[in-house]
């Protein structure tokens, strides 16, 4: 079952993340933001790949004789 807190957590670090990039901009600091950004990114795309696996989990033991 989906828990409503891991979409509020997606979303608030989606929000540090575009906060951050632009005062990072704004000081002139493209390319540390540009890395900001791939790191949110990954914690992200980790929150959404163990969703995925308590999935394929939860299928394979629906599945079972």
């Amino acid at each position: 079952m989906l828990d409503i807190s891991l979409l509020f957590k997606i979303g608030a670090t989606g929000v540090v993340l575009i906060v951050l990039d632009k005062v990072l901009k704004s000081n002139g600091k493209d390319d540390i933001a540009a890395i900001t950004n791939l790191a949110g990114i990954v914690i992200i795309l980790m929150m959404v790949i163990n969703l995925i696996a308590k999935l394929f989990n939860e299928v394979k033991v629906m599945f079972q004789l």
